[in-house]
């Protein structure tokens, strides 16, 4: 029967964008949770490259007797830090 999603013999190539970024498949089990959470198809590598980069674009810092702040500018984090010396 075509059209069944459900096949566990479907491979998936990891990709980038809309292009093949390697020649690497996709295991089984990676592919049905990248499928259901609707995430770009990646092997492990590849994933974990984009994980650095996106993670490296903010960081999350608690504040004192608050909540934590989501920071995307370096000095908006030299301010944060009430013991910094300029």
């Amino acid at each position: 029967m075509h059209g069944n999603n459900d096949n566990e013999d479907t491979q998936y190539l990891c990709v980038s964008g809309e292009s093949i970024k390697c020649n690497v498949y996709v295991r089984p089990d990676r592919a049905k949770h990248l499928t259901k959470e609707k995430l770009r198809m990646s092997c492990h590598a590849c994933g974990e490259e984009e994980a650095k980069y996106l993670s490296s674009l903010f960081t999350v810092v608690p504040l004192n007797k608050s909540n934590y702040v989501m920071v995307t500018d370096l000095s908006m984090l030299k301010q944060l830090n009430p013991k910094r010396t300029i």
